[in-house]
């Protein structure tokens, strides 16, 4: 079993990365960065930063990379949401394990890591206890889709590891899918090179056996299209509370 020393000791940190450009949602991002489309009234970005300090998780670095100054600008210190805000601006795109490379001088020991422009209902309150409960490098969102086409699919092996670790197959086997959203401890940016790199294609094969698995039902949309951008809306207005809308 890994040993996790700070994970206790360290109040949980998040890293969201929020450099997405978001072409295939023209003409909504052309003004905004994909994080910015709002879901009912507010942007997607913000649920993001609410749903972790519901967690207890307040102090939080965002990676920044198309329009930078439309996040900072709304968003400022943080304080306003009851979290703290650093920024992290990428001069170009740096990928999703080199942003959070990047940043390393921002994390002190566990972290949240996701990303800002998917809309999810994940306690992520309790995929933090669930990580505490069974330390490893590395905690993994998962979720069996009926349609898992171009996503990254996971293999369990039983006992709430990883079997296998498959990048956007052409034949998928278990449909469960890798969300995006995990969390980490500071030990893992010793599997990250400088420069760009990702997670899945980089970084997972290296470390398959040190991930554990959080399995969910819960909603989950990354809202990369118009279509999949307005079910998610229909979804967050039949359940508001979902995503603490009614508050």
């Amino acid at each position: 079993m890994e040993m996790i020393k700070n994970a206790e000791q360290v109040p949980a940190q998040a890293i969201i990365m929020a450099g997405g450009k978001g072409t295939r949602l023209l003409p909504l991002t052309g003004s905004m960065p994909k994080p910015m489309v709002p879901i009912l009234d507010k942007p997607v970005l913000q649920l993001i930063v609410s749903s972790l300090v519901r967690a207890g998780v307040t102090d939080i670095a965002m990676t920044l990379g198309y329009m930078p100054e439309r996040i900072v600008s709304y968003f400022g210190n943080g304080r306003r949401l009851g979290a703290h805000i650093t920024y992290f601006v990428e001069k170009t795109p740096l990928g999703t394990a080199g942003g959070v490379k990047a940043a390393e001088k921002f994390i002190k020991g566990t972290c949240v890591v996701m990303s800002g422009d998917a809309l999810t209902s994940l306690n992520i309150g309790d995929m933090l206890r669930s990580h505490a409960r069974r330390p490893a490098l590395c905690t993994m969102a998962v979720k069996k889709v009926k349609d898992p086409s171009g996503m990254g699919e996971v293999e369990p092996d039983g006992r709430g590891g990883v079997r296998a670790f498959r990048e956007k197959p052409q034949i998928y086997k278990t449909g469960i899918v890798n969300m995006g959203i995990y969390v980490m401890e500071k030990r893992i940016l010793d599997f990250i090179p400088p420069g760009v790199s990702d997670f899945s294609r980089d970084v997972f094969p290296a470390i398959v056996n040190r991930i554990n698995l959080y399995q969910t039902n819960c909603y989950w949309s990354d809202i990369g299209t118009l279509t999949s951008y307005y079910r998610a809306n229909m979804h967050a207005a039949r359940r508001p509370e979902l995503f603490g809308l009614n508050a």
